[in-house]
């Protein structure tokens, strides 16, 4: 009895090696695209990419990948909805064999100014864990709501229209 408890420990601890080892076998980088503003601000949309890479022995069934966002200003840290800032939905691969690569790419709106960062996570099918891409930390930078450029032709030419167009119904009449 004592032999078979022995063994069934010794199945389970070989069991969560090789799940941890699976996990170790996937990684993830992401890194903003160069493209991106270097001081992005409310409205503008940036882009991120990330490489899902299998470096394992194996192929890894089931892959899904996600990106995550967080605010991390003093005071208001919290996760962030996606629902306004994306429309990219998770990314998936039927299978990841060894040595190879999924590309994705995680476009943003920045809806609201603050600090930020985002990560990519990802899992597979057979639950060997988690792997999180390093993370990326960047500033959104407020709008400003009135623009002079756009202000300023209505605010001066309104009332010279409404002058001009008396001065000639008084020289009409």
């Amino acid at each position: 009895m004592i032999l078979h408890v022995s063994r069934v420990a010794l199945a389970l601890t070989l069991i969560l090696v090789a799940a941890v080892a699976r996990a170790g076998d996937v990684s993830v980088d992401l890194a903003p695209d160069p493209k991106n503003p270097p001081a992005p601000q409310m409205g503008d949309n940036i882009l991120f990419r990330s490489v899902i890479r299998n470096g394992g022995p194996t192929t890894v069934d089931g892959v899904i990948g996600w990106l995550s966002l967080v605010q991390i200003d003093p005071g208001a840290e919290q996760p962030v909805d996606l629902e306004d800032w994306s429309a990219h939905k998770a990314v998936t691969a039927t299978a990841l064999k060894p040595g190879e690569t999924l590309v994705a790419e995680w476009p943003l709106r920045l809806i609201q100014s603050g600090n930020y960062r985002v990560v990519v996570s990802v899992v597979s099918r057979d639950g060997g864990g988690i792997a999180t891409s390093p993370f990326a930390d960047f500033e959104v930078r407020e709008k400003p709501v009135v623009e002079s450029t756009r202000v300023l032709p209505v605010a001066v030419g309104l009332p010279l229209l409404i002058v001009a167009a008396l001065l000639w119904r008084r020289k009409a009449a």
